[in-house]
């Protein structure tokens, strides 16, 4: 399981963000001061950091973690100055997101930096879920041994979801990777693709919904 520590001196965001994390099969220890972190920072595959701790400066403390480890920070605070920004990436932050935040944007972010940190070469070619195997390099989808003829687009659906290994597939990135940009009724449109999809698997819980994000492979 992905595991987010959480820096955050507030105990109500802290607690909402958790709460609402969590139920995205993420792992989230949480911290309300900085000298607590180096701590916490082994094992963590991402830090959540907010600015304003009680004990010590929050850029200091996204300098020390970022000497002492390669593990990405995603900054979430108040401070929504341009030169904060340009501050907290200095720091060594991954990405900058401002309070207050939507989880769906959260969650896309921190997929969005985790990709960058994920080899390459650890990706599988052929995912399999139950009964349901996708091939990635050739693009052949197969339900119990017997394969089933997916369009283009279908198939990118498919596999963008299932390389997010269990965890969230956001629908803004669905949308861009297939289509390219956003319009009115792209939700709409992707979601009669999803239940084409589905339709043809016969599996219709291999494609979870995660209402209001996105979708995810399920392995039941």
């Amino acid at each position: 399981m992905t595991r987010i520590l959480l820096v955050e001196d507030d105990y109500k965001v802290a607690g909402a963000l958790t709460s609402a994390l969590r139920k995205y099969r993420l792992s989230v220890p949480h911290v309300s001061a900085g000298d607590s972190v180096p701590d916490q920072l082994d094992g963590a595959d991402l830090v959540l950091l907010d600015l304003s701790l009680p004990d010590v400066d929050g850029l200091d403390l996204c300098r020390r973690i970022r000497a002492e480890s390669n593990t990405p920070i995603i900054i979430l605070t108040g401070r929504a100055g341009t030169n904060d920004r340009v501050r907290g990436l200095r720091a060594g932050a991954d990405d900058y997101v401002v309070k207050p935040v939507d989880v769906a944007e959260l969650l896309a972010r921190i997929h969005a930096v985790l990709r960058r940190y994920r080899p390459t070469e650890a990706r599988p070619r052929v995912i399999r879920a139950t009964d349901v195997n996708i091939d990635l390099m050739r693009q052949i989808v197969t339900v119990a041994n017997t394969r089933i003829t997916l369009t283009r687009k279908e198939f990118q659906l498919l596999a963008l979801i299932a390389e997010e290994d269990g965890e969230v597939c956001s629908r803004d990135r669905l949308v861009q990777q297939i289509w390219g940009r956003p319009w009115p009724g792209a939700y709409s449109t992707l979601n009669v693709h999803i239940a084409t999809l589905r339709s043809k698997i016969g599996r219709p819980e291999i494609v979870q919904t995660i209402r209001g994000v996105g979708y995810r492979l399920g392995r039941p």
